[in-house]
């Protein structure tokens, strides 16, 4: 009888004290999130953007869209963010079919996207779009006039292929479009060998993808553009994640995380 009661009280004994230490190791590490209170987000980015969303010579993921989404991922605890590299072109399709949660590449808002995506509100860097040549180029160009009868090489689905493919639909395709197949830092190749007489582009990514100075930026910006983050529209979920990722911007540019990185990644301050 005595054997019975104590074998009892050692099985109790036992469950306690494993219930206890289950309790403990439920717990994240510092810093960490629990699976259990976590949303997981798939971000789709690219991974042959030199600076921006890369891999390095170790074959890891980096960049300035990179760091910063692990920055904004390390303050919001209630998602779990997860990297899934995709062609440029592929990265809003796969949002709008679900593959993906967020959309980072450095996206310009214009009309044309707004039409199927939703944006977050609080920029995270600003572009001036402007017409890029060869540094021996001494013809005048003012304007994509000056480019009537040229090619011109630009990403397809980009915000600079919509300037031009917009100013074709007005102007009888006046230029001649020549869309990227392959690496999208291949511009000074194709312009210093004639093969493109020119491309559009960001300014402050000029020094980032020509570091030899190989091209330079000619006449007036053709716009100017905040760089956001790309949602799904008209989904309840999707807007509360654009609300969290707005909050942590405005953390993050408050406490100089954002001016750290981009003048890192991009050579300057590009976030204001």
């Amino acid at each position: 009888m005595k054997k019975t009661t104590l074998l009892a009280l050692s099985l109790i004994l036992a469950v306690i004290i494993a219930g206890c230490g289950n309790n403990g190791g439920a717990k994240p590490a510092s810093g960490g999130k629990s699976d259990g209170e976590t949303k997981k987000i798939i971000v789709g980015t690219g991974n042959d953007f030199t600076q921006v969303a890369f891999l390095d010579d170790k074959g890891h993921l980096t960049g300035y869209d990179v760091e910063l989404v692990r920055e904004i991922d390390k303050r919001l605890t209630q998602y779990e963010f997860e990297f899934q590299t995709l062609d440029f072109s592929n990265i809003l399709l796969s949002l709008e079919s679900k593959k993906i949660d967020l959309a980072a590449h450095l996206f310009e808002k214009n009309p044309e996207r707004e039409l199927k995506f939703s944006f977050n509100k609080e920029p995270y860097a600003y572009w001036r779009n402007k017409i890029i040549v060869a540094a021996d180029n001494n013809e005048s160009i003012q304007s994509l006039d000056d480019l009537k009868g040229k090619k011109v090489l630009i990403g397809p689905t980009s915000a600079q292929a919509t300037l031009l493919e917009n100013y074709n639909k007005a102007n009888n395709n006046a230029i001649e479009i020549v869309y990227q197949q392959n690496d999208a830092n291949d511009e000074v190749l194709q312009i210093t060998s004639g093969r493109a007489y020119a491309t559009l582009g960001a300014d402050f990514l000029l020094a980032v993808t020509d570091p030899q100075g190989k091209l330079k930026t000619v006449g007036k910006p053709l716009n100017e553009g905040n760089i956001l983050y790309v949602f799904r529209k008209d989904d309840p979920e999707s807007q509360k994640l654009s609300d969290a990722v707005d909050q942590a911007i405005k953390e993050l540019k408050a406490d100089g995380t954002i001016k750290k990185l981009s003048t890192e990644w991009l050579g300057s301050d590009f976030s204001k």
